[in-house]
């Protein structure tokens, strides 16, 4: 199981071309590099699982505004998500995506609404599908989202 899990929100400095860059490198490049870093092991190793934890943010169907880089660079996440999947399709490597909720974290903060163990609900569920299960979807609460 490769489970990608980093994020960062810059709300105050995301209009400018440092806080876009650094916001893209920690929310979808550093996912990327990971993967292609493990993706042989994890060929080699039989039936696997890649989950990365985005945001709804990243999605057309329910993203907010005021956050411009860390909503673009989850939908560039949620696109590496579905392409991989299609990519390792009959590999025996299910690749999904999911959206955790807003998390009692250093960056959900302390009035979030889950708890971390709510949080990792839907990303457990995903590392320890079957191997029958979905790849390439987006899920919040074991559910699928739309993208």
């Amino acid at each position: 199981v490769l489970l990608n899990n980093a994020g960062a929100y810059f709300a105050n400095r995301e209009m400018n071309a440092d806080g876009q860059e650094m916001t893209w490198a920690l929310n979808h490049l550093n996912y990327f590099v990971l993967t292609d870093q493990l993706l042989d092991v994890l060929k080699a190793s039989g039936p696997a699982r890649i989950v990365n934890v985005s945001s709804r943010s990243g999605t057309f169907s329910s993203t907010w505004a005021n956050a411009p880089a860390y909503g673009v660079s989850k939908a560039a996440l949620n696109m590496l998500t579905y392409q991989l999947a299609k990519e390792l399709e009959g590999s025996g490597i299910l690749v999904n995506a999911c959206c955790p909720g807003w998390v009692r974290t250093r960056m959900g903060g302390p009035k979030a609404e889950l708890s971390v163990e709510e949080g990792a609900d839907t990303p457990v569920w995903l590392a320890t599908l079957p191997d029958d299960g979905p790849s390439g979807g987006m899920f919040c609460d074991r559910q699928p989202i739309d993208w």
